[in-house]
């Protein structure tokens, strides 16, 4: 493995790492620090969450190692042969379908429903204890796809 490869790989392990570690605090703390508040609270306080997340340094990280991850998926099937291409790849697909395609397809669609009630309202209740359960769900495997993300790609550092 080049240097160039070396760096772009190890750079994009601690971006999974760090997106991983992300999701899994708020599966594991903050989603139930939101729960125990009364669901008019809970909802406005995800509602802020969900505004303030939206910022260059965040989308960086995110996406950043996203597209990262498609250099490596066509780096390793490009090097096919080595014995890190296999890893690069796995992780790669890792990160690009258990986190970015779930964020875009599963939670930037909840986050928007959320968005558009009032959060003191009946259907704020309703639409908020709805959310809550399966957005934490899905959010596992945001965390899970990033740490399994950053694993392999250190295993491919390893075998490169």
């Amino acid at each position: 493995m080049d240097g160039f490869l070396f760096a772009l790989t190890l750079a994009t392990a601690v971006g999974a790492g760090l997106n991983g570690g992300f999701f899994f605090a708020f599966s594991n703390t903050v989603m139930g620090a939101l729960g125990r508040r009364p669901p008019s609270e809970g909802a406005a306080a995800m509602q802020a969450i969900n505004i303030v997340v939206i910022n260059p340094l965040f989308m960086t990280a995110l996406f950043g190692t996203g597209l990262a991850s498609l250099v490596l998926i066509g780096w390793g099937i490009a090097d096919l042969d080595e014995p890190y291409a296999g890893w690069l790849i796995a992780a790669g697909a890792i990160y690009v379908g258990g986190i970015i395609a779930t964020t875009a397809g599963y939670h930037v669609p909840r986050n928007n429903a959320l968005a558009r009630v009032d959060p003191a309202s009946e259907e704020g209740a309703r639409v908020w204890r709805t959310y809550l359960v399966e957005w934490t769900r899905m959010n596992h495997v945001r965390a899970a796809a990033g740490l399994a993300s950053a694993a392999l790609l250190a295993v491919g550092l390893q075998a490169g």
